[in-house]
């Protein structure tokens, strides 16, 4: 009797560790790391939110972010397994280094605009009053947004100095403009005590989506479901940054100290007025759509710029709406 008693329990301990086991396995949160473009910023805010607030942990990942810079290949590092996921500046650059050989997929874009602008003194009023003036622009620009401008307001190469990543040059040249960000450049612009406009490129039809989430395709085809929890996860993260950017601020700063509250706060205000993430098609199909016909858009200017070569890049290829189509995070 005290055998067969024995006996029973054991097998009632030896299921009960079996079902911990199973709900231990059903709990364990899956690894996930996305790699950003630049140093933490508002511009990420939405990705450090649902770190933040525990929206990854909802949907079973544990992610990291790895902070991209100036000298960080972070598509390289992803091809060597490093990350799952990066931050694409723009779709264009994407499909670029697609065409490149790198297969490389867009799943969702953040901003429905392109942050990208020129900055100009108060004489200039819109892009073509800076025919014949010095515009200060990266060597990066070449391969995106110049040949736009080029094609668009009969800008030439001759006109072009480096940027520097620094406000200095333009701030002593009143005859020049230069390239930055919306929410960045301009700020610093302004508390430099210089009288600005900022013109921007996608209020003109410059087609490029930013702040992608670009993956490999064997990720994609591999680990489907965890990049579906991320992308739905970040885009919760994105509204809920939007509404208190508070949590993720916090953690921005951590990884950038040099980050500070007040520009934070001028980053967040100009996302918000400029619809960055919420507006265009994100109002009704929600935050981090990708559509058909601005995949296009973007795919035909890079062709027809000579940016690439179609035959070696087909459209298809080079985005899916299979993570964003049915999401419907609403602003």
């Amino acid at each position: 009797m005290i055998q067969k008693t024995a006996s029973r329990l054991f097998k009632i301990g030896a299921a009960a560790l079996l079902a911990a086991g199973a709900a231990g396995t059903t709990q364990a949160q899956e690894k996930f790391t996305y790699m950003t473009n630049w140093y933490a910023q508002a511009e990420h805010g939405g990705f450090y939110q649902a770190l933040a607030t525990g929206l990854y942990k909802k949907h079973g990942l544990d992610v990291t972010i790895k902070m991209g810079g100036p000298q960080v290949n972070i598509v390289q590092m992803m091809a060597a397994g490093q990350a799952e996921c990066v931050m694409g500046s723009s779709d264009l650059q994407m499909i670029q280094m697609r065409e490149g050989g790198v297969p490389v997929v867009n799943v969702a874009a953040v901003f429905q605009k392109d942050p990208q602008v020129l900055i100009a003194h108060e004489d200039v009023k819109k892009f073509e009053d800076l025919k014949g003036k010095t515009i200060l622009i990266a060597s990066s620009a070449q391969r995106g947004y110049w040949p736009w401008l080029k094609a668009k307001y009969g800008f030439t190469d001759a006109q072009t100095r480096p940027y520097t990543f620094n406000i200095q040059p333009f701030v002593a040249d009143k005859n020049s403009a230069q390239q930055g960000y919306l929410t960045s450049e301009p700020f610093a612009i302004a508390k430099a005590g210089v009288k600005a406009n900022t013109l921007m490129f996608s209020d003109h039809g410059y087609p490029a989506y930013a702040t992608t989430i670009s993956c490999m395709d064997k990720t994609v085809k591999e680990r489907s479901a965890a990049v579906a929890a991320f992308v739905k996860a970040s885009m919760e993260g994105w509204k809920s940054y939007l509404a208190d950017p508070a949590p993720a601020n916090a953690l921005i700063k951590k990884d950038n100290p040099n980050m500070t509250d007040e520009q934070l706060a001028y980053s967040v205000a100009k996302l918000k007025e400029m619809g960055m993430a919420t507006g265009g098609d994100a109002a009704t199909l929600g935050i981090g759509i990708i559509t058909d016909a601005r995949a296009k858009a973007s795919y035909d200017f890079l062709a027809s710029a000579k940016l690439i070569d179609p035959a070696k890049v087909k459209l298809a290829e080079t985005y899916t709406t299979a993570f964003v189509k049915d999401l419907k995070v609403l602003p």
